[in-house]
């Protein structure tokens, strides 16, 4: 239920941007910082949230979580501004980073056999597919009948009762010896995310070559140059570069940034195209959305039986061949393109980001100690967030700059990274790449993790 309201948050705004941007005049920036602020956000604290969650208690990170996205959606339905907006969707950001990845660590925890914990992923990604088909739907419905405020409306209830089944059926895990804090390192991350999102998204008006964007850009590579020197210096540092030695893992960083940069930017270019070239109505546009939602169910699950039974290689592939596939027929669309074409092209997209979703996570997660697993979950989803933070940076940016969302640049980039799916995903899955990847070493002796004992009667594993 976590993974539902945080996907339908992504395909709801999209579909009512455009309303938004009527009611609010917001520009086209304005649209882009609707969806990354929230996406920085989280970015930047999902890392802390999966330590914090290893430190304190999963549970009790996961509920306070939930209260605070739940919060942060109704403010963002009482928004007066593009202003307010922005900043209640920070909020709700904050909530979001508690939510992934201590779910992620509660499933890894609870799924120790591989091919078992591939197949759960597999169910749990299933739920992304669910929430984009509900999310268009529900976001044109509620746009039509009561306007862009109700579209936050829908995560009140459902946060609620998470909250209450988490209370009810989670019991309370943690870390045997919790990571200590990193708090230069946590203020170096946000820095450069912070700094290249603003830099694309304010190019096209503030000039390339002005002295703001190339400011952001030098302050951007300085905090990663300063974050790649003090990282390694530290004992317990908040993200562990020494993983990435493993080809497998950085692999999985860079597909996951990847894959959802196209997802990010295609959901954004796709909802201009529909409702400002086409003339749809949010509705409309939602509708016409709903059969690469339904692939991704599909192909959500059978993934997860794929990785179980042939490793992550042939998923991968897949994954990249049908994005790319998808967005072809995409390049040339135009207001009077058949809708037989649009649809050929959503259903092939949908199904190959259906497949990419439990590779990406079981490789993050498998070698990881499992006293770690809320760490590790967290640079999973991290790379997420700052691929969609980057894919709506970057295409609102050739939009902004002059390309209307029907012109052939926007989308030729998504293909582009589509293709970097599939090559990526082929690099780092054979032999070579598996044989670098040994088993970490744990910067502290791995230790099974301390739960609280469930009632009496409860089945154990």
């Amino acid at each position: 239920m976590s993974l539902l309201i945080i996907s339908l948050d992504v395909t709801i705004v999209n579909v009512a941007l455009p309303a938004m941007a009527e009611d609010l005049d917001a520009p086209v920036s304005g649209l882009q910082w609707i969806i990354d602020a929230y996406l920085l956000v989280l970015a930047s604290l999902l890392i802390l949230a999966g330590s914090t969650g290893d430190r304190i208690g999963r549970r009790r990170v996961f509920q306070a979580g939930l209260a605070l996205f739940t919060i942060g959606s109704l403010l963002c339905s009482l928004a007066p501004s593009l202003e307010w907006l922005i900043a209640f969707r920070t909020v709700q950001a904050v909530g979001g980073s508690m939510l992934n990845p201590v779910a992620m660590s509660i499933i890894t925890n609870t799924f120790t056999e591989p091919r078992e914990r591939a197949r759960a992923i597999g169910v749990w990604g299933a739920v992304t597919g669910f929430s984009m088909a509900l999310g268009p739907l529900a976001g044109g419905v509620l746009v039509h009948a009561f306007g862009w405020p109700s579209i936050f409306w829908i995560n009140v209830p459902v946060g609620i009762v998470a909250f209450l089944l988490a209370w009810r059926f989670i019991p309370e895990s943690r870390a045997e010896h919790p990571r200590r804090l990193d708090p230069v390192g946590q203020i170096l991350v946000f820095t450069m995310l912070a700094a290249l999102t603003f830099g694309i998204i304010e190019g096209p008006a503030e000039g390339w070559s002005s002295p703001v964007i190339v400011g952001c850009f030098t302050l951007a590579a300085a905090a990663l140059a300063t974050l790649l020197w003090w990282e390694p210096r530290r004992e317990e540092p908040l993200i562990e570069l020494r993983f990435f030695r493993s080809a497998p893992f950085s692999g999985a960083v860079l597909v996951a940034i990847s894959a959802f940069a196209s997802l990010g930017g295609f959901l954004f270019l796709n909802t201009l195209y529909l409702q400002e070239v086409r003339h749809l109505t949010a509705l409309q546009a939602g509708l016409y959305t709903l059969p690469m939602a339904v692939m991704t169910i599909v192909a959500s699950p059978l993934s997860g039986r794929l990785v179980g039974t042939r490793g992550t290689r042939l998923p991968l592939r897949i994954a990249g061949l049908s994005m790319a596939l998808g967005i072809l027929p995409l390049t040339w669309a135009g207001p009077a393109t058949p809708a037989w074409q649009l649809f050929a092209g959503y259903l092939l997209f949908g199904f190959g980001f259906g497949m990419v979703n439990t590779p990406i996570t079981n490789t993050a997660v498998s070698g990881m100690p499992r006293a770690r697993a809320g760490v590790a979950a967290a640079i999973a989803s991290t790379s997420r967030q700052v691929g969609s933070a980057l894919g709506v940076a970057v295409i609102g940016a050739v939009v902004a700059s002059g390309s209307t969302p029907a012109d052939p640049p926007g989308w030729w980039v998504l293909l582009a990274l589509g293709l970097t799916v599939l090559a990526v995903g082929h690099a780092t899955s054979g032999p070579w790449a598996r044989s670098t990847a040994p088993q970490p070493a744990p910067v502290t002796p791995s230790v099974p993790d301390v739960p609280q004992l469930p009632p009496a009667g409860t089945p154990r594993r």
